[in-house]
Parts: structure tokens; C-alpha cells; sequence
């Protein structure tokens, strides 16, 4: 009877534990949209939370190809041709990278569009690659988070962020 009793009560704690887990994702998917003239610009990430660690240089380590989201690599979408940091990109959708630096880092669109991660990205693939400034901001952002704006897109996450200027 005391094992029936204990393998009833493992189970329930196991379903409660899993229904817990199913309830809060790691990475919520999240999308940032906006125009820059007649192009609609959306963003599609995988959003991961801080939670207490350091990100920049230590999660995310300063100077390699990051995926700039988490799960499958972020997206970004333009419907018309945009520039970027005044360099062309033509309309189409992008795997989206970045190699993160402390003063400056680098935007990348890959024509690759669906990958898991950066584990096969391959830089022969690249439409663009941009240098951009990035710095500390004085606000917590405990998720990733993406905004575009009608001339710029900025990623922020932590105490860091990055921006480009977008224009048509």
C-alpha cells in the first residue's frame, strides 16, 4: 500500500512540477514590427531572460556570432528594399546575427533564413554585414527585446544595447 501511496504522489508532484514548467517558456517567441517609408520591418526572436547571470561577456561571449535571440536564429524582415547604416539590403527575409562588442558590434543578415541557432551559419551566406555603436544603458532589460523605429532598429538586453540607422 505505502508504494502505491509514494508512486501516486511522485506522479502528481511530476505532473504539477511539469504543468509549472509548461506555464512560464524560457524564451517566449516575440515579434518587433515597425516602417521605415514604404518598407514594413518585422523582427521574429525568441526572447530569453537575464535571471541573474551576466550576459554580455560571459553568457554571450564579446567578439563571436551570436544568434541574438535564442532557439531558431532571429528574423528580420523587410517587404521593400532599406538601408542599412547606408548600405543596401535588398527586401527579403534574413537570418539576423550579431558579433557584440563594448563600443561597436556587427549587425549580420544572412540569406539563410531558417537555421537552429548560429551552429551552421556560414558567413559566405552574409547580404550584409554592418558596424554599429553599442554601449550600457542605465535600465534593466531582464528580456531581450528588439524595437524598430521609423529610422533605426535597436537590441536590448541587460544593461547593453545596439542600434542601426534604417532608412528607405
Amino acid at each position: 500500500m505505502n508504494f502505491k501511496k509514494n508512486l501516486l504522489a511522485t506522479a502528481l508532484l511530476a505532473f504539477i512540477g511539469l504543468a509549472a514548467f509548461a506555464q512560464e517558456k524560457a524564451s517566449p517567441a516575440k515579434t518587433a514590427e515597425g516602417t521605415v517609408g514604404d518598407a514594413k520591418i518585422t523582427i521574429n526572436y525568441s526572447s530569453p531572460a537575464v535571471k541573474g547571470r551576466m550576459i554580455w561577456g560571459d553568457l554571450v561571449p564579446l567578439g563571436e556570432v551570436w544568434r541574438a535571440g535564442a532557439n531558431d536564429a532571429t528574423t528580420f524582415t523587410t517587404t521593400k528594399d532599406i538601408m542599412v547604416e547606408g548600405k543596401k539590403l535588398p527586401a527579403g527575409t534574413y537570418s539576423f546575427f550579431v558579433i557584440p562588442g563594448e563600443a561597436s558590434s556587427t549587425f549580420i543578415f544572412n540569406k539563410v533564413a531558417k537555421q537552429w541557432g548560429a551552429f551552421d551559419y556560414d558567413s559566405k551566406e552574409d547580404a550584409l554585414r554592418v558596424t554599429v555603436p553599442s554601449g550600457q544603458t542605465s535600465t534593466m532589460e531582464e528580456r531581450l527585446v528588439y524595437e524598430v523605429k521609423p529610422s533605426s532598429f535597436e537590441i536590448r538586453w541587460e544593461y547593453g544595447k545596439a542600434s542601426a540607422k534604417l532608412g528607405s
